[in-house]
């Protein structure tokens, strides 16, 4: 008789209507009077209205006290409430769906309609993967001034077997490119919550310009190096190759040109916030460039970076660019070799890298971090990189690394 009297049953409970203060402490009250287990609880509050979900263990004894104590108080506060009984066979089914992998994947633009989020949600279905949270990562749009909310964010939570990965990257990417707006797919493991080291290309990404073609203005060369930068930057000659016959076509150029250059140059949308962001928050951060040291330790020195390493042009005694470069150029191998090097200095897993960058010599250190992200990057590079950006500035990448803007505000770092 004592088994009958202590058999349990599991049910799950759905609350719904306007939010209140205190109304989690008073269902939580009316649970614990009866003894009751709370196997999964999850809630959801969209502009005042609640949505409240409770998977419960109770015996059959009580349940009905439960149910009639819960209904007296949604009647009470105007809430709809349901209830739902689950069997031991589909909680255990459940439960086993648990251990499956969970990814996540952010999406940003200007704006979100629902045809972006559904096209977006679409590629998640195809792929036999299922959304168990969904998670708003920008502030509310004001829609009197919608100016001062330029970015929308969402997150998915996805859970299920993937059995084809470059599938769904290339699925994402089409869907991407489509509806105009940026995402980022990460599986969902201790290292995206960890990451500590971020490793920028200079030119065309932290800047919006290419500090060779600057000087290549002064000194009259623009678009010959232009031309060569370009075929550079598509992947269509070797950097090294590329980078030799431009520096030489600034031989004779007054290197006090540069001072005024870097004066002037042209930050991407987003660095400044992204950066301020990332000290904050004790990421080691590095600039990796195919550029010159020159501008390289100019944005070293406004932002605090912690590493630099970029291309030494060689000055004469006349002060004048000689059309040579000193030391080894920082090409693609390279800037995987640096990315490298310094999370084994810095005792960091390379697992906990990102690297951002927009040219073919980007490719080796965005393949090699942990989280690699093309910015506004070429054909080949969009192609070949797991995470992108092409509608927004720089300072979507925190989106990708989890921020939220409430926290951001917080801190007073928006």
């Amino acid at each position: 008789m004592k088994d009958m009297e202590d058999a349990k049953e599991e049910m799950i409970i759905r609350i719904g209507g306007k939010d209140q203060v205190g109304l989690t402490a008073s269902i939580m009250g009316i649970l614990a009077k009866y003894d009751v287990q709370i196997l999964d609880i999850g809630q959801a509050d969209i502009h005042s209205s609640l949505s409240l979900g409770l998977l419960i263990r109770v015996t059959e004894s009580n349940s009905g006290f439960v149910m009639k104590d819960l209904l007296f108080m949604a009647t009470k506060l105007g809430l709809t409430i349901g209830f739902e009984p689950v069997s031991d066979d589909d909680y255990e089914a459940w439960v086993s769906r648990q251990g499956k992998n969970r990814y996540i994947l952010t999406i940003i633009g200007r704006t979100l309609s629902a045809g972006q989020i559904g096209a977006a949600a679409g590629v998640i279905a195809n792929h036999g993967l299922n959304i168990d949270n969904i998670l708003r990562l920008t502030g509310r749009m004001s829609l009197k001034n919608p100016s001062k909310s330029p970015k929308a964010c969402i997150q998915f939570s996805v859970r299920g077997s993937l059995d084809n990965r470059q599938g769904i990257q290339e699925d994402l990417m089409k869907m991407g490119e489509g509806q105009g707006i940026d995402f980022s797919f990460q599986k969902d493991d201790m290292f995206r919550r960890m990451r500590r080291l971020i490793c920028f290309d200079m030119d065309s990404t932290l800047i919006q310009t290419e500090c060779i073609d600057e000087l290549a203005k002064r000194a009259g060369v623009g678009e010959q190096v232009a031309a060569i930068t370009a075929s550079a930057m598509r992947g269509e000659i070797d950097f090294k190759e590329s980078f030799t016959r431009r520096v030489a076509l600034l031989k004779g150029l007054d290197a006090t040109v540069m001072q005024d250059i870097a004066r002037n140059l042209p930050e991407t949308e987003g660095v400044g916030k992204l950066m301020k962001v990332l000290k904050a928050a004790g990421y080691k951060i590095a600039i990796l460039s195919g550029g010159f040291t020159y501008f390289a330790e100019f944005m070293q020195k406004k932002y605090g970076v912690d590493y630099v390493y970029a291309n030494e042009l060689e000055i004469g005694d006349d002060g004048k660019l000689t059309g040579r470069y000193i030391g080894d150029i920082v090409d693609g191998a390279r800037k995987a070799d640096l990315l490298k090097l310094i999370a084994q200095v810095e005792h960091i897993n390379l697992a906990q890298t990102i690297a951002v960058g927009d040219g073919a010599n980007d490719l080796p250190m965005i393949s090699e971090a942990g989280l690699g992200i093309a910015f506004h990057a070429k054909p080949k590079v969009r192609a070949n990189a797991s995470q992108n950006i092409s509608n927004m500035g720089l300072d979507g990448v925190l989106f990708f690394l989890g921020f939220k803007d409430s926290y951001l505000g917080e801190y007073g770092l928006m």
